[in-house]
């Protein structure tokens, strides 16, 4: 009886310890993974003002009347988020909360562009309850960042420079432009070229 007590209290002791080497290496393999893993990151194009360049100066009026000009000095903020959007993209509609949220706790100027029949566009800035921020309903801001995919978003410092840009279709993404500003890189992208080069 002793024995068999022994030989099991032997088993269970040899069994923890190959549990603890098996935890080890697999807790180096997920740090492993971790570092191959690309971040989620707005996927930035090559045309359009380049991020440090400074914004085309514009002067807008928004839906509701107001002057707004693009690429001059903020008064407010500190920074200033353009999110191009439509109301015939889903997926815009979808990101729409998630740029309010962003925009609230980043602290961060938000204004909605888009291009589309005016009814059409004061029907989703009552759905989506954006009656608030400047919406602006023209092609001339589209053209001038060469936006030609959405949901497209430019985050731009107080005195109208672009910081960064991209493609974003998630919270992620829009906290990726204010990442790549931080890391003081054209984009996240540019920051996972770099892990690559490090790692080969």
């Amino acid at each position: 009886m002793l024995t068999a007590l022994l030989v099991s209290q032997g088993l269970s002791w040899v069994v923890i310890a190959c549990l603890s080497v098996a935890l080890i290496a697999l807790a180096r393999q997920v740090g492993v993974l971790h570092m191959r893993v690309a971040p989620a990151g707005a996927l930035t194009g090559d045309r359009g003002p380049a991020v440090g360049d400074a914004a085309p100066q514009m002067h807008l009026k928004t839906m509701d009347g107001e002057a707004l000009e693009i690429g001059g000095a903020l008064t407010h903020q500190s920074m200033r988020l353009l999110m191009f959007v439509s109301a015939e993209c889903p997926l815009c509609k979808n990101l729409i909360p998630a740029a309010k949220s962003f925009a609230r706790a980043e602290r961060v100027e938000l204004v909605f562009i888009g291009d589309d029949d005016a009814a059409v566009q004061r029907k989703m800035i009552a759905q989506q309850s954006i009656e608030r921020y400047p919406f602006v309903n023209g092609a001339e801001a589209g053209l001038a960042f060469h936006v030609d995919k959405l949901p497209y978003a430019v985050l731009m410092d107080a005195a109208g420079t672009v910081l960064s840009k991209g493609l974003v279709n998630s919270r992620e993404h829009l906290e990726s432009l204010i990442v790549a500003h931080e890391l003081g890189l054209r984009s996240v992208q540019d920051y996972i070229n770099g892990l690559k080069v490090k790692t080969a």
